[in-house]
């Protein structure tokens, strides 16, 4: 316990990420929730984020997609996205974490994840439609999944070994180009699809 205790760092930086991508999260989460009771409200309304239509939100929301649990689907980013601002917080403030914690948390992002690249899918290969909220969420997700898994194998909290560990602690500070590349994927799978830059350029 002295030599865990003596090697621990406050994960600083991963704790800032969580809180300014979780509150951006939130944000999109809960405007696009309002924007979701105003057309339930008045089936004329137009949301603010159908900017064209290519980047629009209004066909995601109205989709049988959009409310895969019989809800909208906005209203689970509104509490989840409390969990990486609480955790971050909670960080900055001196608390630690039990590897249990951890892990729990690190499945919490996998779920997010693949909950994510399902939407995405939808939207760019069903819907043909680039929602301006979604990409946002999808944008701080990703790199919350990327350094939450890369800061649990830095520490072992998978059970994994002492060279894994000094090889993750390695690694870790070049996490963002795994999440670079993961925005790269979206960007060419939008663009084969949709030839969304060439749209998006003629919207300007």
């Amino acid at each position: 316990m002295p030599a865990e205790t003596a090697e621990y760092r406050r994960p600083i930086g991963l704790a800032v990420l969580l809180i300014v991508a979780g509150l951006l999260g939130w944000y999109a989460s809960f405007d696009l929730t309002l924007e979701k009771i105003q057309t339930l409200i008045n089936p004329d309304y137009v949301p603010s984020c159908n900017i064209s239509p290519l980047v629009t939100c209004g066909p995601n929301m109205a989709s049988s997609q959009g409310s895969v649990f019989g809800f909208p689907n906005p209203i689970i980013g509104v509490a989840a996205f409390i969990a990486p601002i609480v955790v971050g917080m909670a960080i900055l403030a001196g608390a630690r974490f039990a590897k249990w914690f951890w892990v729990l948390f690190n499945l919490g992002f996998v779920g997010a994840v693949a909950f994510i690249v399902w939407l995405m899918s939808v939207s760019i290969f069903v819907l043909g439609t680039l929602c301006p909220y979604c990409m946002l969420v999808w944008a701080v997700v990703i790199p919350m999944f990327w350094y939450v898994t890369a800061y649990n194998v830095k520490q072992g909290h998978f059970g994994n070994g002492r060279g894994s560990r000094e090889i993750a602690a390695l690694v870790y500070p070049w996490v963002w180009t795994l999440v670079l590349l993961s925005y790269l994927v979206i960007v060419v799978l939008a663009q084969l699809r949709l030839d969304a830059l060439t749209t998006i350029l003629r919207t300007l």
